[in-house]
């Protein structure tokens, strides 16, 4: 069963996604990292709103992100930045979380993915738009590792190496996470009407 969780967790390409970097210029590393890794910035704020939450909090983990990467830069192992670049901003969105908690609850932000984000043409049905909610509600609801794994399969199509590299877990715990989180998305998705018969047969 397809959950279309691909296209309603889209890519927050354009007005969503902050427009520049903002962090320190100088040193022979400039050129490595605008090559390396200023072409995924769009894949780590994505990332970011989906497991913080929130558009303000995304950019600031973003932000601090790419600090920690121009920093590190010179350490990064081989050509392909992308997954060593989401384990940073993963690894900045559990940092802000942890700091959230200790200070208190975390607001729900009601506009995290709204289809105003992606810019619906008039041409958009109410049952899309309601069908996106209903997919973004399911994704809510699944725990943070299952959440995330979807996230960099689904939207970002990584490959299960490489979200074994951001997430630092065995490609087996990969596979397994995303089949578990596919499961439930397919359970909470699924004909309501189906659901409401299995729940009237127990």
């Amino acid at each position: 069963m397809k959950t279309g969780v691909g296209s309603a967790a889209s890519r927050t390409d354009g007005a969503g996604t902050p427009g520049r970097w903002d962090g320190p210029a100088g040193g022979g590393q400039d050129a490595r990292f605008e090559r390396m890794v200023m072409p995924h910035l769009s894949s780590a704020y994505n990332l970011a709103r989906w497991l913080v939450g929130n558009e303000h909090d995304a950019e600031d983990v973003v932000q601090e992100s790419y600090l920690r990467a121009y920093r590190a830069i010179a350490s990064m192992q081989g050509d392909d930045a992308r997954a060593w670049l989401l384990a940073i901003v993963r690894n900045a969105c559990f940092t802000l979380q942890k700091r959230n908690r200790r200070r208190g609850a975390i607001p729900f932000d009601d506009r995290r993915h709204d289809p105003a984000d992606e810019a619906p043409g008039p041409g958009d049905t109410v049952l899309a738009e309601s069908e996106a909610a209903r997919i973004r509600r399911a994704m809510d609801e699944l725990p943070e590792e299952f959440r995330e794994a979807i996230v960099l399969r689904a939207v970002e199509g990584l490959s299960y190496k490489e979200i074994s590299q951001v997430v630092g877990v065995p490609v087996g715990t990969v596979m397994s996470r995303l089949a578990r989180a596919r499961g439930r998305l397919e359970q909470c998705l699924g004909d309501p009407r189906k659901r409401e018969a299995g729940h009237e047969v127990r």
